[in-house]
């Protein structure tokens, strides 16, 4: 540790704490600011910070974390509080104790300022200055160093998050942080690929493995080898398909469909999931025991609404990135436009974000960003309701339709409305992605996928009122 930081103490307070510090850490610099003027401070991980508690604490607080996510901050108090204790551990102070402190207890607090600088050392060096990753929220940077530390093992990884939160390029920020970012990243999504041609894309086969199996194939694990494989949405992958991959992940090794003998591996595996964990167990969607095998490392992106400083950076960056496409000059952003940014849920997260980008981008002409360009003014939160009328991509019922013409219409209005999200339009819908996808897939072939019996000419019709719905 090379500097010691005072904040809002006086010269009496202080001078008693430096002569307790003097002998735990004799040859550091400790400095003392009366005043709480955030221009002047120059923190990083060698820095450990005394805070005298105040109705203003946390905030200041806050305003150190917004600086320097990894600032070591100590709080210390004439009075025990525990209430404002816990909210400032909360927020990330690395402890809040009650003066006088033990001179053992500042000894505590230098060393463990010192394996936590050494550990942020690591990260940076792990990072190779690598941003792919943009955000500003200091919980999302702190999670970035926390990765990077993490990323040289083989240790799986499970990301969680709602769609659109970014979880594949998580995903490629930890191969670059890792040792095998010479070699390949490989992603495959786990619902976007159909239950018989999965276990193929993910294993292999050999010639001959199967009807159609014209030649042999390699499958995303070894083209994977010595780099990371990304399980996309490992939530929507097949029990029995999850088995096997419990076994690989266990093993090292793949069996090809139709090989003699096992392939031996070495890939890293990340998945992840926009599904809640532990309905998605009890419901049999995932399997508890491979669960605990992906869960050695697992963590939560936050929705965008919840990182608003993110938004910014991020709409910079796709403007810029749209600039570059069309080879025109990226417009500014103006402070009213911004505002009515950060004031929307953007329940689409950061891919909702970006189209909105690409649309305003297309639309303004004279260099500035207006909220007449972001079209958001009539969806304050979340998504419009549409009123469905029904030809081919409207909803009306009229009596003699079939519930196959209404089944059609739905699922082609709802895909319409999410904007070909099938994630969404499954849960608007009530049904999994896979079934969504299978009926789609009919639809395209003419399939008649909802279908009745015809009555027998005897027959009399079941006066009992039918519940069951069309798209179970």
């Amino acid at each position: 540790m090379n500097h010691i930081l005072l904040l809002g103490f006086s010269d009496d307070a202080a001078a008693d704490i430096r002569i307790q510090l003097g002998s735990a850490a004799p040859d550091t610099a400790i400095e003392n600011m009366m005043r709480f003027d955030p221009g002047r401070l120059e923190l990083d991980a060698d820095t450990l910070v005394f805070l005298l508690d105040s109705p203003i604490a946390m905030g200041q607080v806050l305003q150190l974390f917004k600086g320097t996510p990894s600032a070591n901050i100590v709080v210390l108090s004439m009075h025990a509080d525990r209430e404002r204790a816990s909210g400032l551990m909360g927020a990330g102070v690395m402890d809040y104790r009650v003066m006088p402190c033990p001179d053992e207890v500042f000894g505590i607090y230098i060393r463990k300022t010192g394996h936590l600088a050494e550990l942020s050392r690591q990260s940076c060096h792990h990072r190779q200055n690598n941003d792919i990753f943009i955000t500003q929220d200091v919980e999302t940077r702190r999670l970035l160093d926390r990765l990077a530390l993490i990323a040289p093992s083989r240790a799986s990884v499970l990301i969680l998050g709602a769609s659109g939160t970014g979880k594949e390029i998580l995903a490629r920020f930890i191969h670059q942080c890792s040792d095998r970012r010479k070699n390949a990243f490989v992603a495959i999504n786990c619902a976007a690929i159909p239950e018989g041609i999965l276990e193929s894309e993910l294993f292999g086969h050999e010639k001959g493995a199967f009807t159609g199996a014209a030649c042999a194939r390699t499958g995303k694990f070894e083209l994977a080898h010595g780099g990371t494989l990304l399980l996309d949405e490992i939530t929507e992958m097949p029990p029995l398909l999850q088995a096997k991959l419990l076994r690989v992940l266990q093993e090292g090794e793949v069996d090809r469909l139709g090989g003699k003998s096992p392939v031996k591996i070495d890939v890293r595996v990340v998945a992840t999931s926009n599904r809640d964990i532990a309905p998605a167990i009890k419901c049999g969607a995932l399997r508890e025991d491979l669960y605990y095998r992906l869960n050695t490392v697992s963590v939560r992106l936050s929705p965008l609404r919840m990182r608003p400083d993110d938004i910014g950076p991020l709409a910079t960056h796709f403007l810029n990135h749209f600039a570059s496409l069309y080879e025109k000059d990226p417009p500014t952003i103006t402070s009213t436009c911004m505002e009515q940014m950060k004031t929307y849920a953007w329940p689409g997260n950061a891919r909702e974000l970006e189209n909105c980008m690409h649309r305003a981008f297309l639309m303004c002409m004279d260099g500035k960003l207006r909220p007449e360009h972001l079209e958001l003014e009539n969806m304050p939160g979340g998504i419009q309701e549409t009123v469905m009328d029904l030809h081919e991509d409207t909803m009306t019922i009229r009596a003699g339709m079939s519930i196959r013409d209404m089944e059609r219409a739905l699922i082609r209005q709802t895909v319409t409305h999410v904007r070909g999200n099938r994630g969404e339009a499954a849960k608007l819908l009530g049904i999994s992605i896979r079934t969504l996808r299978n009926k789609l897939h009919d639809m395209d072939a003419g399939t008649a996928f909802a279908r009745t019996e015809p009555m027998q000419p005897d027959a009399q019709p079941n006066p009992q009122p039918s519940h069951a719905g069309a798209l179970s």
